[in-house]
């Protein structure tokens, strides 16, 4: 069992960049996928990045794709979501979960979740 942790969201103007890290304790961390989701107001959750338990492959949503850039590192236990060339729309809590998964961008197959970090993007 893993308890994910994010952090590093905050307040960006468009065309900036952020980095959310998601920590994850617990000894199994590196046998799980790593999913990040984004859930803006009114809006329902919608899948952001993903990747697999070894980091070998990832999986993007297209609204990101060429922007964002999710990696991880097992010795510490964290994944990274690099996040440039930020949008407006690109704002929303974004969330970090962790599962054994086949379908990466289908939320209800992560089984572990973080609280989120709350991502602005102003235009």
């Amino acid at each position: 069992q893993v308890q994910p942790v994010e952090s590093g969201g905050g307040f960006v103007q468009a065309g900036g960049s952020l980095r959310l890290s998601c920590a994850a304790s617990g000894r199994t961390f590196s046998s799980y996928a790593i999913g990040w989701f984004r859930q803006a107001p009114g809006k329902e959750r919608e899948f952001v990045a993903a990747i697999s338990w070894s980091g070998g492959s990832t999986y993007y949503a297209d609204s990101v794709k060429g922007r964002f850039t999710i990696s991880r590192d097992n010795a510490k236990n964290t994944v990274y979501l690099q996040m440039n060339s930020l949008k407006p729309e690109d704002t929303a809590v974004y969330y970090c979960a962790a599962g054994s998964v086949f379908y990466y961008s289908d939320s209800a197959e992560f089984d572990y979740w973080g609280q989120g970090t709350q991502v602005t993007v102003s235009s």
